[in-house]
This record gives C-alpha cells, structure tokens and sequence, in this order.
C-alpha cells in the first residue's frame, strides 16, 4: 500500500484491528509447536500481568486447561498484586498451578545484600525497614535525551529522593536483578521437563524489537506466541479475550524492585502507545506526515524519538542476537 500525505492512516487502528486473526493464528502456533517439540502440554509462569495473561488463556483455548502448568514465581521485592492476579487467572481458567518462590536462589547468591550494598553507597539514609526503591531513567518526551538512571528513594507512597547512578553501579544493578529472571526459568525448565512440557515465553514484539528482555531470562525458552505481537497489539487480544480487568489496567513492568516500576518509568521512557507506533512506523516505513498526525507529536520530538529508539537498539543488539558460531569448514 503506498501512502501519501493525504492518507487519514492511524497506526493505533492498524495495531488494533484483525484481533480475531491474530488470536486464531496464535492458537495454531502454540498448538504446532507443542505437537512439533512431541510435548504433552505447556508450563508458564504466570506473573499478574497481560502478557502472561493472555499467553496462558490461549495455550489453555487450544491445548486444554489439563494440559497447561502455571508457575507462580516470586520474590522479597514482588509486587503482592502479582501473586494474588497471577492465582485468580489460574484458577479462572481451571489451570494446575503452583507458587515457587524464588528468594531462596537470590539469598543463596547474596543478591539481596549486593543490591543493598549499592544502594546505600548511593543513598546513605537508606533504610530497608522503612523504604522501596525504584531504578528510574527521565521521562524522554519532557526531558529531552538525557539518559541518565538513577535510584528513587520512597517512603509511604512518596518520592523522598533522586540519587544519580555511576555506570559501574548501573551495570552491577543490571547483572544483580538479571538473576531474578534467570532463576524463574531455571525453575521453569524444571517443571517443564519433568512433566515433559514445551515451556511458554510471553515477550511481545515491543521487547523483542528493543532487547526488553533478560538473555537467558525470560528470553530463555521453547517457544514465543506473542514475539510479532507489539504490546498495544497484547491489550487488544486482553480485551477480545476478556481477560480481568485488573490486570488489564496494571502497568507492565518487569516487578523486579521494591516500589513497583513500570515499564515507561526505566524503558521506553515513553508511553506505550507512542513507542509502539514509532516501532510500527519504524518497521513499515511510513512518512514523517502520518507518524505526526498518528501520535500528534511535533516533527522535532519524532526524529528524537527514532534517535533515541536507534539507540536502545544498538545497545541491545547482543541480546537479540544469537551466540556467534566459528565454523571451522567456511
């Protein structure tokens, strides 16, 4: 389809239609891949929010809720939501589930003293009796292309500070908070292989495309219904699937620090549905004309936007990518 200026394209309708589609075909992909992989069913973890949400309602619509294993998987700094929305939807589909906290993993390797250490080098009030913290980058629409991380200190529901981060810091928070989704798999392929199940992942295509995903985490498994579905496109199947409401309206975020951080807060640093239509516009090259009208942002703020977009992905791109191969014959 070629577009014009002229054109009244609107990237959001273009994510949102063809639901109906887009579920069948998605249904027929877990069902083939389950029969191909010669596994009996599905294990999942189940963690409160739609993406797992709608991948656990579809394996169950197409293998049968006897044949999907859910896995609940906290930890010290897990949102309690998460839990008691990721039971409610198992139990709403008739799904086996189980809780398997993984705390005990992360204090076996000191996770949660190396993170405390950090903190309070940063922050020397720090308390962890009386606060939550939060690794937060700045909003990128109202505050440019600044891209510096920094711990947010609350105290009953209030921000009571901002404290920048050194790189080296960074990075050792990265790699610390890596391990939660690293032993969440861990425990998945457990139960996968004893039960002899294919094990789910619930990355959509918004991830996938940034590198939003723990190597070996969450990216770690045997097959991805939702990788071409871009998260606005992961609500839509939450509404025509008529998935609960509560976890419908929670923000996503990886539940991964004690005071709950969403996904636009350290990520997009954007809202979603401006990231997933630069990411769409990205993929389908539409002219700078339809992106503004689409997103009614400025032409000045767009071309940041893909700057900053082009970044993330860049910086990413050993993530996405698979292990390099040295083939001795070529």
């Amino acid at each position: 389809m070629q577009i014009t200026e002229e054109m009244s394209m609107n990237i959001i309708e273009e994510l949102n239609g063809n639901i109906e589609n887009i579920a069948l075909k998605l249904r027929g992909f877990i069902r083939d891949q389950v029969t191909g992989f010669k596994k009996k069913g599905i294990v999942i973890g189940v963690s409160g929010g739609i993406d797992s949400a709608v991948a656990l309602t579809l394996c169950v619509q197409e293998l049968g809720k006897e044949n999907v294993h859910g896995l609940l998987l906290p930890e010290e700094e897990s949102a309690p939501s998460s839990k008691t929305l990721g039971a409610e939807i198992c139990e709403s589909l008739g799904v086996s589930y189980e809780e398997v906290p993984i705390s005990p993993i992360l204090r076996s390797l000191n996770i949660y003293d190396k993170k405390e250490q950090i903190i309070k080098r940063v922050c020397p009030e720090y308390d962890i009796r009386i606060h939550k913290t939060s690794l937060v980058l700045p909003d990128f629409l109202n505050t440019g292309s600044l891209n510096v991380p920094y711990i947010r200190l609350v105290k009953n529901n209030e921000t009571i500070g901002k404290y920048r981060l050194k790189a080296t810091d960074y990075l050792e928070l990265i790699g610390l908070q890596g391990v939660k989704q690293r032993s969440r798999m861990l425990v998945q392929y457990m139960y996968a292989e004893t039960l002899n199940y294919a094990v789910c992942g619930t990355t959509n295509k918004t991830e996938v495309v940034l590198g939003q995903f723990v190597k070996y985490g969450d990216g770690g498994v045997d097959l991805e219904p939702l990788a071409d579905c871009y998260k606005t496109q992961v609500y839509a199947l939450g509404r025509y699937l008529d998935i609960n409401k509560e976890i419908m309206k929670r923000p996503p975020s990886a539940d991964t620090w004690s005071h709950y951080t969403t996904d636009e807060e350290f990520y997009w640093r954007m809202p979603i549905q401006i990231m997933d239509q630069m990411l769409y516009a990205q993929e389908h090259q539409l002219p700078l004309q339809v992106i503004e009208k689409s997103t009614g942002l400025s032409r000045e703020t767009i071309e940041k936007a893909q700057k900053h977009i082009h970044r993330i992905r860049n910086n990413t791109e050993y993530i996405r990518a698979a292990p390099p191969v040295c083939y001795i014959n070529r």
